[in-house]
């Protein structure tokens, strides 16, 4: 079995894409599996212009098993990272039943041909969202879950639960549930970086269209919170950062270190900023105003929530490295090659 290759589902998406890039850079050949409904091709051009390496790509639809499976049968690999799954929290809400579907659907597929192929390492790409709105901050991965505000958040719960279950009675597969905590920016080299279709659900996108003129305003949602400037608190993660834990995560697993069959690892910064601050550090690295306006808090939202990392920097060996003013400047530079700005 090649320990070598990492079959990446949804590759070609955002956090999808970033993470081939150091897969790659590590010494890993990879097969990105995708359909593209929330991504397309032009982040496998970047990928290979940034690496000098086409990744082998399938296009499938995980929740297709039967067309997943021929991958399995025509691809050698070791180790799965799961990234494919629908990620809009507001249209999870509307749409209960095919965010249920597709994340679930696509789970269980995967999780059943890697046991049929005995294939032995899957990273999960789980989210803080399943701490909810915690008690005690930081979030440790010891913090109990609270009850998900929306199914998207159930999915991944949900999906952790599936794997440890799984793990814990089949020795063979291994699985490390990843959570992350709010990925933003860009690669450096501004050649990959967050694409969202319509308007964008994210902070750091809406941000960078209203910079670029394709939005009117931004609204923070929210000025009256418990918290200094009375905006919410989160954890932003640069995305460079972020993908070099996935990378943390395989070694880990292929080198046979995991201390158990599944594992959990916080994957942020450990520095809560709050949106004002985000805005007015985007403002201050890129020299330039943006048009923002407070708007009324947001259903679901919670107060403030930031990672107590320090079990991936100890078992991991991974540290987040990257500033937010880096990472502010290479969100603006891939928005500004996006829509061909000077």
């Amino acid at each position: 079995m090649s320990n070598k290759r990492v079959l990446v589902t949804g590759g070609a998406g955002y956090i999808g894409s970033h993470t081939v890039v150091e897969l790659i850079n590590a010494g890993y050949e990879v097969v990105i599996v995708d359909n593209f409904s929330n991504s397309d091709a032009s982040s496998l051009d970047g990928v290979e212009k940034i690496t000098g390496v086409r990744p082998e790509f399938v296009e499938v639809d995980c929740c297709d098993k039967e067309a997943l499976r021929k991958v399995f049968e025509r691809y050698d690999f070791d180790s799965l990272i799961h990234f494919a799954a629908y990620k809009a929290v507001g249209e999870s809400v509307a749409m209960p039943a095919k965010y249920y579907r597709n994340n679930l659907l696509s789970f269980i597929n995967v999780v059943e041909l890697m046991k049929e192929y005995h294939r032995r390492n899957i990273v999960f790409s789980s989210s803080a969202t399943v701490y909810g709105d915690a008690e005690v901050l930081p979030v440790t991965e010891l913090t109990p879950r609270k009850p998900a505000t929306s199914p998207y958040g159930n999915t991944k719960q949900m999906a952790e639960d599936m794997l440890r279950d799984i793990t814990t009675v089949d020795d063979e597969l291994r699985g490390i549930a990843l959570r992350y905590f709010n990925p933003i920016g860009a690669h450096p080299t501004a050649l990959i970086g967050e694409l969202p279709r319509g308007v964008p659900n994210n902070l750091v996108p809406y941000i960078t269209q209203t910079a670029a003129g394709v939005r009117e305003c931004l609204s923070i949602f929210g000025d009256d919170y418990p918290t200094e400037d009375g905006s919410c608190l989160r954890d932003y993660i640069d995305i460079v950062d972020l993908a070099k834990a996935h990378v943390a995560a395989i070694d880990r697993m292929v080198e046979g270190r995991n201390s158990e069959n599944y594992e959990i690892f916080n994957v942020g910064t450990g520095r809560a900023v709050s949106v004002f601050e985000l805005v007015k550090t985007f403002e201050r690295v890129n020299n330039l105003k943006l048009n923002y306006k407070v708007a009324p808090r947001r259903a679901g939202d919670v107060v403030a929530v930031w990672a107590d990392t320090s079990l991936a920097n100890k078992e991991l060996g991974w540290h987040a490295e990257r500033t937010l003013d880096q990472t502010l400047k290479a969100a603006w530079a891939w928005e500004k090659r996006v829509r061909n700005i000077k």
